[in-house]
């Protein structure tokens, strides 16, 4: 039994329950591929043992694959639940883009916040700016003076180290003295004990050195005085630049003096050397005659020694006046090392100016790009939403009103940064409403500032775009001033003339990129819900019962969304010369009455329609733009105006009208299948308008009185609700050359 086993081949590997994914597939084909191996035929024990660890292995790898295959319906059921949280998140990010739009408005916030802090930072760099320009010029006068000054200070040094070198060379003069004066001094004591004088003779010799002492005396003290004089004026030209300039004039002066001094010391050494020589040879006589005498050499070298100790103080004060010398010389250093330190800081001061003027310079640049970027932007975000855009103003104070209507307790204006130039705040029976448009302008807006919010929108009408700008607001809130103005001064002029000098000022300008233009203008009014053409001859001139039976205007929509009044007047224009004296026949001619809330207010709905067709010779584009400008009439209540008769009929087709335009933003507003376009000729005829195939704009205007405040609450509020319309993105017109002429109003 024993030996069988000891026979048996090895058993096969166990199967890994965990193997590596590399080395699944070899174990499965090298299992699969085992043999049974028996020592003979007839050994079926050892076969079957073989059968059995083979099974087991089987199973051991029936097993791995069976948690395998729960492993992969964990992960296919891991899988579905992270496509579920995929799907998920999709949605958030779908919510999220939808809340892009309202990020934008946001960021055009905070670009009008950056723009007025850009602004109020530009103007305390400009006075910044003024006042460091200022403090330069005074500091480079300063600098300017401090440089003459050292300039003066350089050569008076340079004159006082001439003078040190001479000094220094009359020292040495003096020193070579001393030795010829030792050497002197140590002959004579050779001769000592040969000496004999004469005692009268010594006597008066002794007197004569004597004097000579005492003038020797009198000179170093003068040199004593002459050097505390330069101390007290080295110490007091620290405290005073100008002071050491009176030091260094007293310095030329003591030097000159020392320089006589000296000479005089030279002239009674060489005296006194005349007088050693002499008394030499009259000791030579008297040792001749005498002989020696240790009384009179005795007296010699008391005056050999006093004349060394004369010449060892004046070493000593020569000593001090070279330590005032290298004093003056490292304070010269000084103020050479504070001049290079003031010109290094004059050339950082100048590069920080540059720098500030470049940065100005950015800042402007970036305040110009901001602006224009933030236009660009919610232009573009205008578009996209396809809303009604909204511009609030607010009209001036007028002269004849009553003191009860002070702009300040009823309209005023948010100051911070994200309402800045687009909200506005009334107060009512002590409560406020606020409003946000896109652009609010207040009572000091003049017209220029006005058109350059809408010039943008006018040059679309050049590329090919319907426009439509209306103006919205009870009677005498200044609707036909903001849209008309006054012909003088021309600054008074109102959007429809000056958007009639950018359309052809813009068109002679194209000319020379090979675009030709033909413009078309008509003029209409809706009167009692009755259109009137304004520019028609026959037209009679004053408001009867007859008007009435005047001609009937039919509004008619055709499939591309283009409007057309039928038998209307449409003059081709070429000039804007032309068109002005067309606008003020329709002025003469458009229905105007007088009510207690306004001595001109304009009882009827004013369109001005141009039609604008381009062709590009060149590339054979054409496109097609209409600009429509409308005056609606003012919103009034009876009660206030006061109106009878005629008068009455006209408010109440005003108020009927615009009632209807309410209806109809209403329900585009609220995105109902059925807009009722038809209920007014107004409504249908601003149809395209406010259909969505057009770049709507309305000016709401309101009057600052505390009387109009109810009505400049709804007012305002009918312009919120437009402003939050809907109608859709404007397309651009353009197509073949076309001989269609006939006008379109949307």
């Amino acid at each position: 039994m024993s030996s069988r086993n000891q026979n048996r081949p090895p058993p096969t590997p166990v199967f890994d329950p965990t193997p590596s994914p590399s080395n699944v597939r070899e174990d499965v084909e090298r299992l699969l591929g085992e043999k049974m191996k028996g020592k003979n035929k007839n050994d079926y024990k050892g076969k079957s043992e073989q059968m059995i660890e083979y099974i087991k292995k089987l199973r051991t790898c029936i097993r791995w694959f069976m948690e395998l295959e729960d492993g992969y319906l964990a992960e296919q059921e891991k899988l579905r639940s992270m496509l579920d949280s995929e799907e998920k998140r999709h949605a958030e990010i779908e919510a999220q883009m939808k809340a892009k739009v309202e990020e934008l408005n946001t960021i055009i916030q905070d670009l009008q916040r950056q723009h007025a802090s850009l602004l109020e930072s530009f103007r305390k760099e400009e006075a910044d700016k003024l006042a460091f320009v200022k403090s330069y010029e005074t500091e480079r006068e300063a600098r300017i003076a401090v440089e003459n000054l050292r300039a003066t200070l350089s050569e008076e040094l340079e004159k006082v180290n001439q003078e040190a070198r001479r000094f220094s060379d009359q020292l040495k003069m003096i020193q070579e003295t001393n030795k010829r004066l030792q050497e002197y001094n140590t002959s004579l004591q050779q001769y000592n004990s040969n000496l004999q004088a004469d005692a009268l003779k010594n006597g008066e010799t002794i007197s004569k050195l004597q004097k000579e002492k005492n003038a020797m005396m009198e000179t170093l003290t003068g040199l004593r005085d002459h050097t505390n004089s330069l101390k007290i004026q080295l110490d007091a030209s620290r405290s005073s630049q100008q002071e050491a300039i009176k030091q260094k004039e007293e310095l030329k002066k003591e030097v000159g003096c020392l320089r006589c001094e000296l000479q005089q010391v030279r002239d009674e050494r060489d005296h006194t050397l005349v007088q050693v020589q002499s008394l030499s040879v009259e000791v030579a006589n008297y040792k001749e005659r005498t002989g020696k005498s240790s009384q009179d050499m005795e007296t010699i070298r008391i005056k050999a020694n006093t004349l060394e100790e004369t010449c060892s103080s004046q070493r000593e004060q020569i000593q001090m006046l070279q330590h005032q010398l290298a004093a003056a010389n490292e304070k010269l250093k000084r103020a050479d090392l504070t001049a290079i330190e003031t010109t290094t800081e004059y050339e950082q001061q100048k590069k920080t100016v540059k720098d500030l003027q470049e940065r100005l310079a950015d800042a402007e640049f970036q305040i110009l790009e901001a602006e224009k970027l933030r236009k660009k932007l919610h232009n573009t975000i205008l578009e996209l939403k396809g809303n009604i855009r909204v511009f609030c103003r607010v009209r001036p104070i007028l002269p004849d009103s009553d003191s009860s209507g002070i702009e300040g307790p009823v309209v005023s204006y948010p100051t911070s940064v994200e309402s800045l130039g687009r909200g506005i705040d009334l107060m009512h029976h002590a409560q406020k409403y606020s409003f946000t448009f896109d652009k609010v302008f207040n009572h000091e807006a003049s017209q220029e500032d006005v058109f350059v919010e809408i010039s943008q929108l006018v040059q679309s009408a050049l590329d090919g775009y319907k426009v439509c700008i209306f103006a919205y607001g009870q009677t005498g809130s200044g609707k036909t001033y903001t849209m008309m103005g006054k012909p003088q001064p021309s600054e008074q002029k109102g959007l429809i003339p000056r958007s009639l000098e950018q359309i052809f000022q813009t068109s002679q300008s194209l000319q020379c990129q090979g675009w030709k233009y033909k413009m078309q203008a008509s003029m209409l009014e809706i009167y009692n819900e009755t259109i009137r053409d304004l520019l028609s001859l026959s037209r009679p001139g004053s408001l009867d019962a007859n008007a009435a039976l005047s001609k009937q205007y039919a509004i008619k929509h055709d499939s591309n969304g283009n409007t057309q009044v039928s038998d209307l007047t449409v003059v081709d224009v070429c000039s804007l010369k032309e068109v002005s004296f067309l606008l003020q026949q329709a002025a003469q001619s458009r229905s105007v009455g007088k009510t207690q809330m306004n001595e001109q207010s304009s009882r009827s709905h004013f369109v001005f329609t141009l039609r604008i067709s381009g062709v590009n010779e060149s590339t054979e584009q054409q496109v097609q733009g209409v600009l429509n400008l409308i005056d609606l009439a003012g919103s009034e209540r009876l009660a206030k105006s006061g109106s009878t008769g005629d008068r009455l009929k006209e408010t109440q087709a005003i108020n009927k009208s615009l009632s209807a335009l309410s209806d109809v933003i209403f329900a585009i507003a609220k995105k109902e299948d059925h807009v009722p376009f038809r209920n007014s000729k107004l409504t249908y005829l601003l149809q395209p308008c406010l259909g969505g195939d057009s770049k709507t704009l309305m000016f709401v205007n309101i009057a600052p009185e505390s009387s109009s405040v109810g009505e400049s609450i709804c007012s305002l509020r009918f312009a919120a609700r437009v402003n939050s319309c809907e109608i859709g993105i404007p397309r651009r017109q353009t197509q073949m050359r076309s001989s269609d002429s006939r006008l379109s109003y949307g």
